[in-house]
């Protein structure tokens, strides 16, 4: 079917946007000529795309379907643009997916290294969990993603090992019957507990390790910020679980951790890339230092 190229990028601008007017904005066209080029793609697919009210844009599961294969393309031509101007202008653009919480406590040296080394190099973070850093990676939005592992969703990703880490239980000293004592995950449960929501692979990966013990974990509260999680702990609203790279010194002036019969197994962060793609020459650069 020999359908052209701008009609798929008029396709792609609005659907993720879902705005005829934002699209016709970026693409410095008139909103006329959008609706015109959309009608004229449905036409030529013999398939509505949008569902079009006075007051919002929406896919049809035909849109969705189309634009889960449009939107790799079209990053994919963007990554080309990218790494034909980096030949001639040096590193070019860096572009990492991570959740804020590696950033903060992990990543943030490595981008100011980067950044020393390479100071002509723009440098683009897109905060989102370990499970959405995948599917950015995989749609071509980023070059690399650090992220916590196990995570099924790596697929065939290329990983390279960073660091490995545990995951702790801290209360504050509301709950200090329980110093000094080595608790079941069982007694551990008899207790409020707080951790990351469901869209996170540490969610995942606890509530599978509790269900390997006939075991089910229902949390008192689910956030998406580990520093929530310490914030609410200091205030005695539970035990929460947390990676233990972010537990500091002063943190553990009101914070103590509670030891647990059965280990928590040790987790790792990886860094991981698109092996299915050419790398970018900042992405190769950065891979350098680990």
């Amino acid at each position: 079917m020999d359908i052209n190229y701008e009609l798929y990028k008029v396709f792609y601008h609005v659907a993720t946007t879902l705005s005829f007017s934002e699209a016709a904005n970026k693409l410095f066209i008139s909103q006329s000529a959008v609706s015109q080029s959309i009608k004229a793609l449905e036409k030529k697919l013999n398939q509505k795309l949008f569902i079009r009210s006075t007051k919002k844009v929406r896919l049809t599961p035909e849109g969705e379907l189309l634009l889960r294969h449009v939107e790799p393309a079209m990053n994919l031509i963007h990554r080309g643009e990218i790494q034909l101007l980096e030949a001639s202008e040096g590193v070019g653009q860096l572009r990492i997916g991570a959740s804020d919480t590696i950033c903060r406590y992990f990543l943030v040296p490595y981008l100011e290294r980067f950044h020393k080394e390479f100071p002509g190099a723009h440098i683009k973070v897109t905060n989102a969990t370990s499970i959405h850093c995948v599917e950015l990676l995989e749609n071509g939005q980023v070059d690399l993603i650090v992220v916590n592992s196990p995570n099924p969703y790596l697929g065939n990703c290329e990983t390279k090992h960073i660091r490995s880490f545990q995951d702790v239980f801290v209360a504050n000293h509301s709950f200090d019957k329980l110093v000094g004592r080595c608790l079941s995950y069982k007694e551990l449960l008899e207790h409020p507990i707080l951790m990351l929501d469901k869209k996170s692979t540490t969610s995942e990966f606890l509530h599978n390790l509790f269900l390997q013990h006939q075991l089910d974990l229902v949390p008192e509260i689910e956030l998406s910020s580990n520093d929530l999680l310490i914030d609410l702990a200091k205030i005695g609203l539970g035990i929460a679980c947390i990676p233990d790279y972010c537990v500091t010194g002063k943190d553990l002036e009101k914070l103590f951790i509670v030891e647990t019969k059965e280990k928590l197994p040790v987790r790792e962060l990886v860094i991981a890339y698109n092996d299915r793609v050419p790398i970018t020459k900042a992405a190769t650069e950065f891979l350098k230092y680990f």
